[in-house]
């Protein structure tokens, strides 16, 4: 073979492995699912598991209840406590009823009139004293009953002074902080009341359940392994030749056995760092093979389909 024919013969087979070498546009991936674990922030006996494993639940449902026979009792109390307080308050606002009131201005109508005749007494006493009409015992009674019941006057007087002033504003101000507290106690004792019962917070499916009713659940250890349809992606791994033609929100596509239809997703992330596969040296020759992780996310409505684990193929659009 002549020189010109082997050149175009070479050229070719260069154009050839070129067209060969075209980047891929299909990548292999699998489904990942991010788990929200389930858990109360308090201890207890498992006394209700609301669901199974692989049920789909939905927004709020109830997932598992822990016995609450202390936390209700606290509630209790903490509820009584506030009502007291409460009542307490209510009572240093009004004062001295006016039921009260009324009987101490008749106490103190009585005494008076007790008072007038003691005095009356203990003049006539006075004057029939120096001509011997009464005794000196008699004259010292007289005086000690007038000194008695002017003084009672002047005790009840004061009393309805005090009945009808205003109340104390530091007294008001500190049973106001009692009311405060026990209102601060028994929300605290509503909030763990309400950490016995656990719901989900939002729609998914059961992945797993970790504990059966009648098992002692310490504070924050997972009862229930929920996966909501929107925490479902999927991770790939392209070229580094690729990655800079690459950025969030593009469109793929997710091909998997089994799928009816392609299922539409977009690229929400980009490893930083690239990995090698398998592990090498790095050199000129071999950074062909250096990787970057890509996640994609489908839509909430066709992540049901997908399954954590499951191997899939993604296309880009």
């Amino acid at each position: 073979m002549n020189a010109s024919r082997k050149a175009c013969v070479l050229g070719a087979a260069l154009l050839l492995g070129s067209c060969s070498q075209a980047p891929r546009d299909t990548f292999q991936g699998y489904v990942e699912g991010e788990f929200v674990y389930m858990a109360s922030s308090q201890s207890g006996r498992l006394d209700a598991l609301a669901v199974a494993r692989g049920q789909q639940v939905a927004a709020n449902a109830p997932l598992f209840r822990l016995e609450s026979a202390d936390e209700t009792a606290a509630r209790d109390q903490a509820a009584q406590q506030l009502a007291a307080a409460e009542s307490q308050l209510a009572d240093i606002k009004l004062g001295k009823r006016p039921q009260e009131i009324a009987v101490t201005r008749e106490q103190l109508k009585q005494a008076e009139a007790n008072a007038q005749n003691a005095a009356q007494q203990l003049a006539r006493n006075e004057k029939l004293a120096p001509v011997g009409g009464v005794s000196k015992a008699d004259l010292d009674a007289a005086r000690a009953q007038a000194d008695a019941t002017t003084a009672l006057v002047r005790q009840l007087r004061g009393q309805l002074v005090v009945d009808t002033l205003p109340n104390r504003k530091d007294q008001i101000g500190a049973q106001t902080a009692q009311v405060e507290a026990a209102r601060a106690m028994l929300a605290q004792a509503e909030w763990r009341l309400a950490q016995k019962t656990v719901a989900a917070p939002k729609a998914g499916l059961v992945f797993d359940t970790l504990y059966r009713e009648g098992e002692w659940v310490m504070a924050g250890n997972p009862v229930v392994r929920l996966l909501p349809p929107e925490n479902i992606k999927v991770r790939f791994f392209i070229p580094q030749t690729l990655v800079g033609a690459i950025a969030p929100g593009r469109k793929v596509e997710i091909h998997c056995d089994g799928c009816a239809a392609p299922i539409p997703a977009q690229i929400t992330f980009i490893s930083s760092e690239a990995e090698y596969t398998p592990p090498v040296i790095y050199s000129n020759e071999n950074r062909g093979k250096l990787m970057f992780m890509l996640e994609a996310r489908p839509d909430a409505t066709d992540a049901p389909k997908l399954h954590p684990g499951q191997p899939v193929e993604m296309v880009l659009k």
